[in-house]
C-alpha cells in the first residue's frame, strides 16, 4: 500500500506539471493541433495530445495517456504516462517528414496478460504469472510523416526507438498475492513510440 500511494502521489505531481507546461505554452501558440493515437486505442488506452510551433522548423508535441481499466480474469494494463516530444520538420511544420526526440515518464500496474515472448532482454512472458507495479522514465528518437487531408484534418505515422529505465514491485499473482521483489530496477531497449495519429488543426 505504501508503494502504491507513493506512485499515485508522484503521478499526480507529474499531471500538474504537465498541465501547467502544456497550457502555458498553448496560450502563446498561434497554431495548435489536437490528436489521438489509434495504436493506443487498440489497447483500450484513452489518449490525447497537443502540438504547437516553436519556430519555423520546430514543434513540440505533448501526449498524455491513461488506462484505468481492469478486464475479465483481472487482466490489467493500468498506466498513466506523459510523452513530450521536440520535432524537427524537413520541409514545413505539420506537413511531411520529421524527426523527433521524445521523453516518456509514468506509473503502471500490469499483470495477468499472456504475451509469451522475449524482446531484447525483456521477458514479457512473465506478465502472465506476476503483477508489476512501478514507475518508468526514458527517452528515444523517432521518425514520422504527416499527411494533410484537408484544411483541418491530418493523419500522422511515427515510430520511435530508445531506452526506458523502470523500477517496480513484483507480486506473486495478478489478483493479489504477496510481494516477492521490492523496487527492482530494469533496463529496456527497443520501441518507445508507435503512433498512427488522427489530427485536427485549429
Amino acid at each position: 500500500m505504501k508503494a502504491s500511494g507513493r506512485y499515485i502521489f508522484a503521478g499526480r505531481r507529474c499531471i500538474i506539471l504537465y498541465l501547467f507546461l502544456l497550457f502555458s505554452s498553448v496560450l502563446s501558440a498561434q497554431v495548435v493541433t489536437v490528436k489521438t493515437n489509434a495504436v493506443y486505442w487498440g489497447t483500450l488506452t484513452p489518449n490525447l495530445a497537443l502540438e504547437f510551433p516553436l519556430g519555423r522548423k520546430f514543434t513540440t508535441d505533448w501526449h498524455f495517456l491513461l488506462n484505468p481499466w481492469t478486464f475479465s480474469d483481472n487482466k490489467k494494463m493500468k498506466m498513466m504516462a506523459v510523452q513530450p516530444e521536440l520535432r524537427y520538420w524537413f520541409c514545413e511544420r505539420f506537413n511531411g517528414h520529421f524527426l523527433g526526440f521524445h521523453l516518456v515518464g509514468g506509473i503502471y500496474n500490469i499483470g495477468n496478460i499472456n504475451t509469451g515472448f522475449k524482446f531484447l532482454g525483456t521477458d514479457f512472458g512473465s506478465l502472465k504469472d506476476y503483477r508489476y507495479e512501478g514507475w518508468m522514465a526514458g527517452a528515444g528518437i523517432g521518425y514520422g510523416y504527416q499527411w494533410l487531408l484537408s484544411r483541418h484534418w491530418s493523419l500522422e505515422a511515427e515510430l520511435g526507438l530508445g531506452y526506458i529505465y523502470t523500477r517496480a514491485d513484483k507480486f506473486k499473482c495478478a489478483n493479489c498475492g504477496s510481494k516477492i521483489e521490492d523496487n527492482k530496477p530494469h533496463h529496456y531497449f527497443g520501441p518507445t513510440k508507435a503512433a498512427l495519429n488522427i489530427i485536427y488543426v485549429f
